[in-house]
Protein backbone atom coordinates (compact mmCIF):
# COMPACT_ATOMS: atom_id res chain seq x y z
CA UNK A 1 0.00 0.00 0.00
CA UNK A 2 1.36 3.42 -0.99
CA UNK A 3 2.25 5.81 1.82
CA UNK A 4 1.29 9.46 1.61
CA UNK A 5 2.37 12.57 3.51
CA UNK A 6 0.75 15.98 3.77
CA UNK A 7 2.59 19.30 3.81
CA UNK A 8 0.79 22.45 4.94
CA UNK A 9 2.22 25.87 4.10
CA UNK A 10 0.65 28.72 6.09
CA UNK A 11 1.68 31.93 4.38
CA UNK A 12 0.67 35.55 4.69
CA UNK A 13 -1.89 35.36 1.92
CA UNK A 14 -3.33 31.93 2.65
CA UNK A 15 -2.94 28.27 3.60
CA UNK A 16 -2.07 25.50 1.17
CA UNK A 17 -2.24 21.80 1.98
CA UNK A 18 -0.76 19.34 -0.49
CA UNK A 19 -0.80 15.54 -0.49
CA UNK A 20 2.24 13.68 -1.88
CA UNK A 21 3.03 10.02 -2.37
CA UNK A 22 6.35 8.55 -1.25
CA UNK A 23 7.86 9.27 -4.71
CA UNK A 24 7.14 12.98 -4.44
CA UNK A 25 4.15 12.98 -6.79
CA UNK A 26 1.43 15.45 -5.83
CA UNK A 27 -1.95 13.75 -5.50
CA UNK A 28 -4.01 16.80 -4.52
CA UNK A 29 -3.76 20.32 -3.14
CA UNK A 30 -6.16 22.79 -1.60
CA UNK A 31 -5.76 26.51 -0.92
CA UNK A 32 -7.71 28.86 1.32
CA UNK A 33 -7.08 32.61 1.31
CA UNK A 34 -6.63 34.42 4.60
CA UNK A 35 -6.60 38.09 5.46
CA UNK A 36 -4.51 40.50 7.47
CA UNK A 37 -6.21 42.59 10.13
CA UNK A 38 -4.85 46.12 9.72
CA UNK A 39 -6.93 48.50 11.89
CA UNK A 40 -4.31 51.23 11.93
CA UNK A 41 -0.85 52.31 10.69
CA UNK A 42 1.85 49.74 11.40
CA UNK A 43 -0.63 47.14 12.71
CA UNK A 44 -0.80 43.74 10.99
CA UNK A 45 -2.42 40.81 12.78
CA UNK A 46 -4.17 37.55 11.96
CA UNK A 47 -6.87 35.59 13.74
CA UNK A 48 -5.39 32.41 15.30
CA UNK A 49 -8.69 30.52 15.05
CA UNK A 50 -9.04 31.39 11.37
CA UNK A 51 -5.49 30.19 10.72
CA UNK A 52 -6.01 26.94 12.61
CA UNK A 53 -9.35 26.39 10.90
CA UNK A 54 -7.72 26.91 7.49
CA UNK A 55 -5.31 24.06 8.25
CA UNK A 56 -8.13 21.68 9.11
CA UNK A 57 -10.28 22.73 6.14
CA UNK A 58 -7.52 22.45 3.55
CA UNK A 59 -6.49 19.01 4.82
CA UNK A 60 -10.11 17.92 4.49
CA UNK A 61 -10.06 19.41 1.00
CA UNK A 62 -7.09 17.36 -0.22
CA UNK A 63 -8.46 14.19 1.35
CA UNK A 64 -11.77 14.74 -0.41
CA UNK A 65 -10.14 15.43 -3.77
CA UNK A 66 -7.68 12.54 -3.62
CA UNK A 67 -10.15 9.86 -2.48
CA UNK A 68 -7.33 7.98 -0.74
CA UNK A 69 -7.93 6.21 2.56
CA UNK A 70 -6.92 8.18 5.69
CA UNK A 71 -5.03 5.05 6.78
CA UNK A 72 -2.56 5.66 3.94
CA UNK A 73 -1.45 9.04 5.36
CA UNK A 74 1.74 8.39 7.35
CA UNK A 75 2.17 11.91 8.71
CA UNK A 76 1.85 15.64 8.27
CA UNK A 77 4.19 18.61 8.57
CA UNK A 78 3.35 22.30 8.88
CA UNK A 79 5.51 25.24 7.84
CA UNK A 80 4.46 28.83 8.42
CA UNK A 81 5.42 32.50 8.54
CA UNK A 82 8.52 32.90 10.66
CA UNK A 83 9.07 36.30 12.27
CA UNK A 84 5.70 36.70 13.99
CA UNK A 85 4.74 35.35 17.40
CA UNK A 86 1.66 34.16 19.21
CA UNK A 87 1.14 34.10 22.99
CA UNK A 88 -0.65 31.08 24.49
CA UNK A 89 -1.95 30.04 27.88
CA UNK A 90 -1.29 26.71 29.62
CA UNK A 91 -3.92 25.00 27.43
CA UNK A 92 -2.27 26.37 24.26
CA UNK A 93 -5.15 28.72 23.62
CA UNK A 94 -4.19 31.99 21.98
CA UNK A 95 -3.94 35.15 24.07
CA UNK A 96 -4.72 37.89 21.60
CA UNK A 97 -4.01 37.86 17.87
CA UNK A 98 -1.12 36.42 15.91
CA UNK A 99 1.41 39.25 15.67
CA UNK A 100 2.39 39.20 11.98
CA UNK A 101 5.91 39.70 10.70
CA UNK A 102 4.49 42.78 8.92
CA UNK A 103 3.42 44.39 12.21
CA UNK A 104 5.68 47.34 13.04
CA UNK A 105 4.50 48.34 16.53
CA UNK A 106 7.59 46.85 18.17
CA UNK A 107 9.85 49.48 16.54
CA UNK A 108 10.77 51.12 19.89
CA UNK A 109 11.85 47.73 21.23
CA UNK A 110 14.02 47.16 18.16
CA UNK A 111 15.87 50.36 18.95
CA UNK A 112 16.21 49.35 22.59
CA UNK A 113 17.68 45.96 21.69
CA UNK A 114 20.05 47.53 19.19
CA UNK A 115 21.35 50.08 21.68
CA UNK A 116 21.74 47.51 24.44
CA UNK A 117 23.25 44.43 22.81
CA UNK A 118 23.04 44.48 19.03
CA UNK A 119 26.41 42.86 18.29
CA UNK A 120 25.89 40.10 20.86
CA UNK A 121 22.41 39.36 19.53
CA UNK A 122 23.75 39.03 15.98
CA UNK A 123 26.67 36.82 17.06
CA UNK A 124 24.47 34.61 19.22
CA UNK A 125 21.29 34.25 17.16
CA UNK A 126 22.74 34.80 13.69
CA UNK A 127 19.92 37.24 13.01
CA UNK A 128 19.53 40.99 12.92
CA UNK A 129 17.33 42.92 15.33
CA UNK A 130 14.20 43.44 13.28
CA UNK A 131 10.41 42.96 13.40
CA UNK A 132 10.66 39.53 14.98
CA UNK A 133 10.21 37.58 18.20
CA UNK A 134 12.45 39.44 20.64
CA UNK A 135 11.15 42.98 20.02
CA UNK A 136 7.58 41.68 19.79
CA UNK A 137 7.86 39.96 23.17
CA UNK A 138 9.28 43.10 24.76
CA UNK A 139 6.51 45.17 23.19
CA UNK A 140 3.82 42.89 24.63
CA UNK A 141 5.42 43.01 28.06
CA UNK A 142 5.41 46.82 28.01
CA UNK A 143 2.06 47.54 26.32
CA UNK A 144 -0.08 44.61 27.51
CA UNK A 145 1.46 43.53 30.85
CA UNK A 146 -1.67 41.62 31.92
CA UNK A 147 -1.51 39.49 28.77
CA UNK A 148 2.23 39.01 29.24
CA UNK A 149 1.68 37.74 32.79
CA UNK A 150 -0.99 35.30 31.55
CA UNK A 151 1.28 34.00 28.77
CA UNK A 152 2.62 30.51 29.39
CA UNK A 153 4.67 30.40 26.16
CA UNK A 154 5.49 32.55 23.16
CA UNK A 155 5.30 30.38 20.05
CA UNK A 156 5.98 30.53 16.35
CA UNK A 157 2.93 30.07 14.15
CA UNK A 158 3.94 26.60 12.91
CA UNK A 159 4.50 25.41 16.50
CA UNK A 160 1.13 26.81 17.61
CA UNK A 161 -0.74 25.12 14.76
CA UNK A 162 1.08 21.82 15.29
CA UNK A 163 0.40 21.99 19.02
CA UNK A 164 -3.29 22.61 18.40
CA UNK A 165 -3.46 19.63 16.02
CA UNK A 166 -2.00 17.40 18.73
CA UNK A 167 -3.79 18.98 21.74
CA UNK A 168 -0.47 19.77 23.42
CA UNK A 169 -0.23 21.71 26.64
CA UNK A 170 2.13 24.67 27.01
CA UNK A 171 4.79 22.65 28.84
CA UNK A 172 5.01 20.38 25.76
CA UNK A 173 5.43 23.28 23.34
CA UNK A 174 8.54 23.71 21.18
CA UNK A 175 10.32 25.86 18.65
CA UNK A 176 12.20 24.20 15.80
CA UNK A 177 15.74 25.36 15.11
CA UNK A 178 15.03 26.97 11.71
CA UNK A 179 13.41 29.89 13.61
CA UNK A 180 16.26 30.66 16.04
CA UNK A 181 17.76 33.55 14.06
CA UNK A 182 14.49 35.44 14.57
CA UNK A 183 14.24 34.93 18.34
CA UNK A 184 16.59 37.62 19.65
CA UNK A 185 17.48 35.38 22.61
CA UNK A 186 18.92 32.10 21.24
CA UNK A 187 22.41 30.68 21.05
CA UNK A 188 21.97 29.32 17.55
CA UNK A 189 25.19 27.30 17.35
CA UNK A 190 24.57 25.56 20.66
CA UNK A 191 20.83 25.08 20.03
CA UNK A 192 19.90 26.57 23.38
CA UNK A 193 18.64 29.80 24.91
CA UNK A 194 21.14 32.53 25.72
CA UNK A 195 20.42 33.16 29.39
CA UNK A 196 22.63 36.25 29.43
CA UNK A 197 20.45 37.93 26.80
CA UNK A 198 17.26 36.84 28.56
CA UNK A 199 18.54 38.32 31.81
CA UNK A 200 19.68 41.51 30.08
CA UNK A 201 16.20 42.18 28.73
CA UNK A 202 14.25 40.80 31.69
CA UNK A 203 12.48 38.06 29.74
CA UNK A 204 11.33 35.04 31.75
CA UNK A 205 13.01 31.96 30.30
CA UNK A 206 10.06 29.73 31.23
CA UNK A 207 7.95 31.63 28.68
CA UNK A 208 10.10 30.24 25.85
CA UNK A 209 9.62 26.68 24.56
CA UNK A 210 12.19 23.93 24.18
CA UNK A 211 14.25 23.77 20.98
CA UNK A 212 13.93 20.78 18.65
CA UNK A 213 14.61 19.52 15.12
CA UNK A 214 11.96 20.23 12.47
CA UNK A 215 11.50 16.52 11.72
CA UNK A 216 11.02 15.47 15.35
CA UNK A 217 7.79 13.54 15.96
CA UNK A 218 5.66 15.74 18.21
CA UNK A 219 2.59 13.60 18.65
CA UNK A 220 -0.56 12.40 16.95
CA UNK A 221 -3.60 14.24 15.66
CA UNK A 222 -6.24 14.55 18.35
CA UNK A 223 -9.71 13.01 17.95
CA UNK A 224 -11.27 16.46 17.66
CA UNK A 225 -8.83 17.60 14.96
CA UNK A 226 -9.13 14.29 13.11
CA UNK A 227 -12.92 14.60 12.97
CA UNK A 228 -12.57 18.08 11.46
CA UNK A 229 -9.88 17.36 8.87
CA UNK A 230 -10.73 13.82 7.75
CA UNK A 231 -7.62 12.01 9.00
CA UNK A 232 -7.31 9.24 11.55
CA UNK A 233 -6.79 10.18 15.18
CA UNK A 234 -3.17 9.52 16.07
CA UNK A 235 -1.79 10.30 12.60
CA UNK A 236 1.82 11.37 13.16
CA UNK A 237 2.70 15.06 13.24
CA UNK A 238 6.26 16.42 13.07
CA UNK A 239 7.48 19.71 14.51
CA UNK A 240 7.59 21.46 11.14
CA UNK A 241 9.60 24.57 10.36
CA UNK A 242 9.62 28.10 8.99
CA UNK A 243 8.24 28.74 5.52
CA UNK A 244 11.48 29.98 3.97
CA UNK A 245 13.34 26.96 5.40
CA UNK A 246 10.70 24.59 3.99
CA UNK A 247 10.78 26.39 0.66
CA UNK A 248 14.55 26.14 0.29
CA UNK A 249 14.55 22.50 1.38
CA UNK A 250 11.66 21.59 -0.91
CA UNK A 251 13.45 23.30 -3.79
CA UNK A 252 16.39 20.94 -3.38
CA UNK A 253 18.80 23.37 -1.72
CA UNK A 254 20.56 20.62 0.19
CA UNK A 255 24.21 21.09 -0.75
CA UNK A 256 26.78 23.85 -0.30
CA UNK A 257 27.18 26.76 -2.72
CA UNK A 258 23.63 27.02 -4.02
CA UNK A 259 21.94 30.41 -4.40
CA UNK A 260 18.19 30.41 -3.89
CA UNK A 261 15.60 33.06 -4.69
CA UNK A 262 12.04 33.10 -3.39
CA UNK A 263 10.04 35.44 -5.60
CA UNK A 264 7.03 35.59 -3.32
CA UNK A 265 5.28 38.00 -0.94
CA UNK A 266 8.69 38.65 0.58
CA UNK A 267 11.56 38.64 -1.91
CA UNK A 268 14.15 36.35 -0.29
CA UNK A 269 17.75 35.83 -1.39
CA UNK A 270 19.74 33.06 0.28
CA UNK A 271 22.51 30.55 -0.17
CA UNK A 272 23.64 27.27 1.37
CA UNK A 273 26.87 26.90 3.31
CA UNK A 274 28.42 24.97 6.18
CA UNK A 275 30.05 28.15 7.49
CA UNK A 276 28.46 30.12 10.32
CA UNK A 277 29.48 33.74 9.83
CA UNK A 278 27.01 36.17 11.46
CA UNK A 279 26.81 39.53 9.72
CA UNK A 280 27.94 41.81 12.55
CA UNK A 281 29.53 44.30 10.14
CA UNK A 282 26.73 45.13 7.68
CA UNK A 283 23.82 44.00 9.87
CA UNK A 284 21.94 42.80 6.81
CA UNK A 285 22.10 38.99 6.53
CA UNK A 286 20.24 36.59 8.79
CA UNK A 287 22.19 33.40 9.39
CA UNK A 288 19.36 30.89 9.42
CA UNK A 289 19.67 27.17 9.89
CA UNK A 290 18.72 24.84 7.09
CA UNK A 291 16.43 21.96 8.07
CA UNK A 292 19.56 19.82 7.49
CA UNK A 293 21.61 19.91 10.67
CA UNK A 294 25.04 21.44 10.06
CA UNK A 295 23.89 23.42 7.02
CA UNK A 296 23.18 27.16 7.11
CA UNK A 297 21.10 29.24 4.72
CA UNK A 298 22.10 32.89 5.28
CA UNK A 299 19.46 35.14 3.78
CA UNK A 300 18.16 38.67 3.43
CA UNK A 301 14.78 39.80 2.25
CA UNK A 302 12.63 42.70 1.18
CA UNK A 303 9.56 42.80 3.40
CA UNK A 304 6.70 42.81 0.91
CA UNK A 305 8.93 42.81 -2.18
CA UNK A 306 6.40 40.79 -4.10
CA UNK A 307 3.63 43.00 -2.75
CA UNK A 308 5.28 45.96 -4.52
CA UNK A 309 4.73 44.18 -7.82
CA UNK A 310 1.10 43.43 -6.94
CA UNK A 311 0.60 47.02 -5.71
CA UNK A 312 1.73 48.44 -9.05
CA UNK A 313 -0.47 46.02 -10.96
CA UNK A 314 -3.48 47.09 -8.91
CA UNK A 315 -2.72 50.79 -9.24
CA UNK A 316 -2.05 50.63 -12.99
CA UNK A 317 -5.15 48.57 -13.72
CA UNK A 318 -3.18 46.24 -15.98
CA UNK A 319 -2.59 42.52 -15.74
CA UNK A 320 0.82 40.96 -15.14
CA UNK A 321 0.69 39.61 -18.69
CA UNK A 322 0.16 43.10 -20.13
CA UNK A 323 2.89 44.63 -17.99
CA UNK A 324 5.43 41.90 -18.80
CA UNK A 325 4.76 42.25 -22.52
CA UNK A 326 5.02 46.02 -22.26
CA UNK A 327 8.50 46.06 -20.68
CA UNK A 328 10.12 43.63 -23.15
CA UNK A 329 11.35 46.48 -25.35
CA UNK A 330 12.52 48.75 -22.49
CA UNK A 331 16.28 48.78 -22.05
CA UNK A 332 18.02 48.02 -18.74
CA UNK A 333 17.82 50.91 -16.30
CA UNK A 334 14.23 51.89 -17.15
CA UNK A 335 15.40 55.12 -18.78
CA UNK A 336 16.97 56.49 -15.60
CA UNK A 337 14.08 55.55 -13.32
CA UNK A 338 14.81 53.94 -9.95
CA UNK A 339 12.39 52.43 -7.46
CA UNK A 340 12.99 51.79 -3.77
CA UNK A 341 10.96 48.67 -2.81
CA UNK A 342 10.76 49.29 0.94
CA UNK A 343 7.08 50.21 1.12
CA UNK A 344 6.90 48.48 4.52
CA UNK A 345 10.20 49.98 5.70
CA UNK A 346 13.65 48.57 5.01
CA UNK A 347 14.13 45.19 6.71
CA UNK A 348 17.68 44.13 5.79
CA UNK A 349 19.33 46.12 7.29
CA UNK A 350 16.49 47.23 9.52
CA UNK A 351 15.61 50.91 9.08
CA UNK A 352 11.90 51.69 9.21
CA UNK A 353 12.57 55.31 8.20
CA UNK A 354 13.60 54.19 4.71
CA UNK A 355 10.38 53.92 2.74
CA UNK A 356 9.55 53.22 -0.89
CA UNK A 357 9.42 55.57 -3.82
CA UNK A 358 10.29 56.35 -7.43
CA UNK A 359 13.27 58.57 -8.18
CA UNK A 360 14.07 60.15 -11.51
CA UNK A 361 10.42 60.07 -12.60
CA UNK A 362 9.61 62.23 -15.63
CA UNK A 363 6.76 62.82 -18.08
CA UNK A 364 8.51 60.39 -20.40
CA UNK A 365 8.04 57.43 -18.10
CA UNK A 366 5.07 55.11 -18.46
CA UNK A 367 3.48 52.46 -16.26
CA UNK A 368 5.75 49.97 -18.02
CA UNK A 369 8.91 51.89 -17.07
CA UNK A 370 7.67 51.99 -13.49
CA UNK A 371 6.98 48.26 -13.52
CA UNK A 372 10.42 47.39 -14.88
CA UNK A 373 12.10 49.65 -12.34
CA UNK A 374 10.29 47.73 -9.55
CA UNK A 375 11.62 44.42 -10.86
CA UNK A 376 15.10 45.87 -11.24
CA UNK A 377 15.09 47.27 -7.70
CA UNK A 378 14.57 43.79 -6.25
CA UNK A 379 17.51 42.50 -8.30
CA UNK A 380 19.67 45.45 -7.16
CA UNK A 381 18.87 44.59 -3.55
CA UNK A 382 19.87 40.98 -4.24
CA UNK A 383 23.20 42.15 -5.68
CA UNK A 384 23.90 43.98 -2.43
CA UNK A 385 23.06 40.91 -0.36
CA UNK A 386 25.27 38.75 -2.60
CA UNK A 387 28.22 41.11 -2.17
CA UNK A 388 27.92 40.90 1.62
CA UNK A 389 27.71 37.11 1.41
CA UNK A 390 30.89 36.86 -0.62
CA UNK A 391 32.76 39.21 1.73
CA UNK A 392 31.68 37.20 4.78
CA UNK A 393 32.27 33.78 3.21
CA UNK A 394 35.18 34.15 0.72
CA UNK A 395 35.09 30.43 -0.07
CA UNK A 396 31.52 30.69 -1.34
CA UNK A 397 31.53 29.77 -5.05
CA UNK A 398 28.00 29.40 -6.43
CA UNK A 399 27.51 28.98 -10.17
CA UNK A 400 23.75 29.44 -10.56
CA UNK A 401 20.61 30.85 -8.96
CA UNK A 402 17.56 28.65 -8.42
CA UNK A 403 14.24 30.43 -8.21
CA UNK A 404 10.85 29.54 -6.76
CA UNK A 405 7.66 31.47 -6.13
CA UNK A 406 5.08 33.13 -8.32
CA UNK A 407 7.53 35.75 -9.57
CA UNK A 408 9.45 33.12 -11.57
CA UNK A 409 6.53 33.01 -14.02
CA UNK A 410 7.88 36.29 -15.44
CA UNK A 411 10.60 35.63 -18.02
CA UNK A 412 11.64 39.29 -17.90
CA UNK A 413 12.07 39.17 -14.13
CA UNK A 414 14.18 36.01 -14.37
CA UNK A 415 16.40 37.57 -17.04
CA UNK A 416 16.88 40.76 -15.03
CA UNK A 417 18.10 38.73 -12.05
CA UNK A 418 20.46 36.70 -14.26
CA UNK A 419 21.94 39.90 -15.70
CA UNK A 420 22.24 41.82 -12.42
CA UNK A 421 23.75 38.85 -10.54
CA UNK A 422 25.76 37.71 -13.58
CA UNK A 423 24.81 34.08 -13.05
CA UNK A 424 22.52 31.64 -14.85
CA UNK A 425 19.01 31.69 -13.38
CA UNK A 426 17.01 28.45 -13.23
CA UNK A 427 13.32 28.72 -12.35
CA UNK A 428 12.23 25.55 -10.62
CA UNK A 429 9.54 23.29 -11.99
CA UNK A 430 7.51 23.55 -8.82
CA UNK A 431 7.16 27.21 -7.94
CA UNK A 432 5.52 26.39 -4.58
CA UNK A 433 8.15 24.31 -2.82
CA UNK A 434 7.27 24.97 0.84
CA UNK A 435 4.41 22.48 1.20
CA UNK A 436 6.55 19.88 -0.57
CA UNK A 437 9.43 20.51 1.83
CA UNK A 438 7.14 20.18 4.85
CA UNK A 439 5.74 16.93 3.46
CA UNK A 440 9.21 15.45 2.88
CA UNK A 441 10.17 16.30 6.46
CA UNK A 442 7.06 14.41 7.59
CA UNK A 443 8.21 11.48 5.46
CA UNK A 444 11.63 11.52 7.12
CA UNK A 445 10.16 11.91 10.59
CA UNK A 446 7.89 8.92 10.07
CA UNK A 447 10.62 6.70 8.59
CA UNK A 448 9.61 6.74 4.92
CA UNK A 449 12.96 8.30 3.98
CA UNK A 450 16.36 7.41 5.45
CA UNK A 451 17.53 11.02 5.33
CA UNK A 452 15.93 14.40 4.68
CA UNK A 453 17.84 14.73 1.41
CA UNK A 454 16.54 11.40 0.10
CA UNK A 455 13.05 12.76 -0.37
CA UNK A 456 13.80 15.94 -2.36
CA UNK A 457 14.99 16.55 -5.89
CA UNK A 458 16.16 19.70 -7.65
CA UNK A 459 13.65 19.95 -10.49
CA UNK A 460 14.61 22.75 -12.85
CA UNK A 461 12.44 23.90 -15.71
CA UNK A 462 13.81 23.36 -19.19
CA UNK A 463 14.64 27.04 -19.63
CA UNK A 464 17.80 28.64 -18.28
CA UNK A 465 18.21 32.42 -18.28
CA UNK A 466 21.84 33.13 -19.06
CA UNK A 467 23.44 36.52 -18.39
CA UNK A 468 23.61 38.80 -21.42
CA UNK A 469 27.07 40.39 -21.50
CA UNK A 470 25.84 43.80 -22.66
CA UNK A 471 23.15 43.95 -19.98
CA UNK A 472 25.56 42.72 -17.31
CA UNK A 473 27.86 45.68 -17.91
CA UNK A 474 24.97 48.14 -17.91
CA UNK A 475 23.54 46.73 -14.72
CA UNK A 476 26.86 47.01 -12.88
CA UNK A 477 26.60 50.78 -13.20
CA UNK A 478 22.90 50.88 -12.31
CA UNK A 479 23.42 48.64 -9.28
CA UNK A 480 26.12 50.97 -7.93
CA UNK A 481 23.87 53.99 -8.54
CA UNK A 482 20.94 52.29 -6.82
CA UNK A 483 22.94 51.33 -3.74
CA UNK A 484 24.39 54.84 -3.45
CA UNK A 485 20.88 56.22 -3.79
CA UNK A 486 19.52 54.05 -0.96
CA UNK A 487 22.39 55.10 1.32
CA UNK A 488 21.55 58.74 0.64
CA UNK A 489 17.86 58.13 1.29
CA UNK A 490 18.71 56.46 4.60
CA UNK A 491 20.80 59.49 5.58
CA UNK A 492 18.10 61.99 4.58
CA UNK A 493 15.35 59.96 6.24
CA UNK A 494 17.33 59.79 9.48
CA UNK A 495 17.70 63.56 9.56
CA UNK A 496 14.04 64.19 8.75
CA UNK A 497 12.41 61.77 11.21
CA UNK A 498 14.84 61.88 14.11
Amino acid sequence: MTNYVIGIDVGTQGTKSALFDENGNKAAECFEASGLICPGPGIAEQDPEELYGSVLRTIRGVMGMSKISPSQVAGIGIDAQMAGIIAVDHHLQAIGAYDSWLDMRCEPMIEKMKLTAQAEIIRSTGGQVTYSHGPKILYRRKETPAEYDKTAKFLTLSAYLTGRMCSLRAEEAFIDYTHLHFTGFADNKKLEWNHGLLQEFGVHGEKLPRICAPYELIGGISKEAAASCGLLAGTAVIAGCGDSAASAFGAGITEENMIYDVAGTASIFSCSTKTYSPDVKDKTLLFARSVILGMWTPLAYIGGGGLCVKWHRDQSGRSFEELNQGIASIEPGSRGLFFVPHLAGMTCPNDSKVKGGFLGLSFYHTAEHMYRSILESIAYEYAGYFSILKNGIPQLKPNAVYGAGGGTKSSIFNQIKADVLNMPYYPLENADTASYGAAVLAGYGTGIFESPQQGVQLKKRNQCYKPCSGSVEQYKKFTEQYQRLVREIAHISSNIWN
